[in-house]
């Protein structure tokens, strides 16, 4: 029979552990239902302890989830298995993932603990955990550093007091194919109990060898892959869900293995991902990026034409990628508006359908011919702003080569509208200085601001993306609209209404001494 491997994705966690990729409850929570539908074996939600935010979004992603198991991270310490038990408990498949570095170098330098008392720590809070929850996991960080008698010593104890699952991650992306492969081997080989676990790998990608590390790891032995959607986490990111499965479901000659992963969802939530981060998908990645399936050689393209198997080893809508005859413009009804919506993946009640089927008619009678990628943009904008404190309502801008230039914004804060003027060096500076106006924020510093066009053609929607950081915090916002200013407004807007909730306060208390 072929062997089942194990999704575990930390998008929630490790991926948004990402400088600038924070998402706030209502956003994880639709992630969390996205990664079921994918298919995804376990979710990790997050670290419970790190603040009352993440412990609420842990328990709320718990609650939530119907099939997939959901886990939250917790240190060997009391106090973070407690706190991370008393998040997932009410899951259909609690689980608690606690870990120790197990390096030479992480041991010394930020523990300060010997390797004897650091096999304490594991055999101590791995039973504790254990005690809690039917459903242990152990990581050994900094696995790929460490040394391998101490580490086969340190899985030995971890399986004893009661661990099921054992990950040894490469936690700074140093590992290659053969090593990371190898460790695996040996460590499945030599530890006593080993037979008691499933082994689990957790690629970073420092030198782009993420998922091949992983899939070294899974040829190994390894039961369970640790990844995330994109690819995102910290430093270079993490191996990639969409890459792993399909690596294993396109090459099942040289590793017959299967996953339960749902492939045609992969687009979808490929784009969900980079719509709530922010984080937009290099054209040429692998699976999910704008040219992996484009096709521009000539010669490729008289290949393509003759047979679509001499230059594309899948298809676009095995990924979820919809080629459709169906043409999108101002003539189009609602049947066909509905249509298309379930092609490109999203199911809306009757009141949200309504507004994004009219969100629909302005940017088709802007526009000559509405793509899949135009409605992506005009739904998921929509779902990211709808519930916003801060709403934008009306924008416009004088500009022109005699600055300086000037911007008229109405915003409504909390139910009640508010109109400023504002001047500034270029129309984005005169609207940001209007926004700054009405919700005062000095504290904040606009970090980063990117502008790309959603199609092709002068009349393109733009999505526009900022990074706002204030005090160590840093939240990205997104915006798209036909009008590359109130894209940027909507961008800015969103990514402050992201702020005020990380203070903790309302709008309209948020002016900053």
């Amino acid at each position: 029979m072929t062997k089942t491997i194990k999704i575990f994705d930390t998008t929630l966690r490790d991926g948004e552990q990402s400088p600038g990729c924070s998402m706030n409850l209502e956003e994880k929570l639709q992630v969390a239902a996205q990664l079921e539908t994918l298919g995804v074996d376990i979710i990790e939600a997050g670290f419970a302890i790190a603040s009352p935010g993440d412990f609420e979004a842990v328990s709320e992603v718990a609650r939530q989830c119907k099939k997939a198991t959901v886990a939250s991270l917790a240190r060997a310490a009391q106090a973070d298995i407690e706190r991370a038990w008393e998040a997932v408990q009410h899951a259909v498949a609690p689980r608690i993932h606690t870990f120790i570095a197990t390096s030479p170098l992480h041991m010394r330098v930020k523990l300060n603990k010997s390797p004897e008392e650091v096999l304490e720590a594991i055999d101590r809070t791995v039973r504790m955990a254990r005690n809690l929850c039917p459903d242990v996991e152990w990581s050994a960080e900094d696995a790929t550093r460490s040394e391998p008698d101490f580490l086969a010593r340190a899985i030995e104890v971890a399986i004893a007091a009661g661990a099921r699952t054992i990950n040894l991650p490469d936690t700074v992306g140093y590992g290659t194919p053969e090593t990371y492969g190898a460790m695996f081997r040996d460590m499945i080989n030599r530890v006593p109990n080993a037979d008691l676990a499933v082994f689990s790998t957790h690629c970073h990608n420092d030198l782009g060898l993420a998922v091949a590390n992983t899939l070294a790891a899974v040829m190994a032995g390894a039961g369970q892959v640790e990844s995330t959607i994109n690819g995102i986490g910290e430093r270079a990111g993490n191996a990639a869900v969409e890459e792993i499965a399909m690596a294993l479901r396109v090459r099942q000659d040289v590793m017959p293995y299967a996953t339960n992963i749902v492939a045609n969802e992969i687009t979808r939530s490929s784009r969900l991902i980079s719509g709530i981060t922010g984080f937009q998908v290099q054209p040429n990645k692998a699976i999910v990026g704008a040219n992996a399936f484009a096709h521009e050689s000539g010669i490729h393209q008289d290949g393509m034409i003759k047979d679509s198997s001499t230059y594309e080893i899948m298809t676009p809508e095995s990924v979820g990628l919809t080629h459709s005859n169906l043409v999108m413009g101002k003539h189009s009804g609602r049947a066909a508006f509905r249509q298309k919506l379930e092609e490109l993946g999203y199911t809306l009640g009757d009141n949200a359908f309504q507004d994004a089927f009219g969100r629909f008619k302005q940017l088709a009678d802007a526009k000559k011919a509405v793509y899949d990628e135009d409605i992506i943009a005009l739904v998921d904008d929509e779902v990211l702003r709808g519930h916003d404190a801060i709403q934008v309502k009306e924008v416009e801008v004088y500009c022109g080569s005699n600055g300086p230039q000037r911007a008229i914004l109405t915003l409504e804060v909390d139910g009640e509208e508010k109109t400023v003027t504002s001047r500034g060096n270029g129309p984005v500076d005169a609207l940001f200085n209007a926004i700054r106006l009405i919700v005062p924020h000095d504290s904040s510093v606009l970090e980063r601001y990117e502008v790309h066009a959603v199609t092709g053609g002068t009349d393109a929607q733009a999505e526009v993306s900022v990074l706002l950081s204030e005090n160590g915090r840093t939240t990205r916002g997104r915006g798209a609209h036909q009008d590359t200013m109130v894209a940027s407004v909507r961008a800015y807007v969103n990514a402050l209404n992201k702020m005020m909730v990380k203070r903790g306060r309302a709008p309209v208390d948020a002016k900053v001494g």
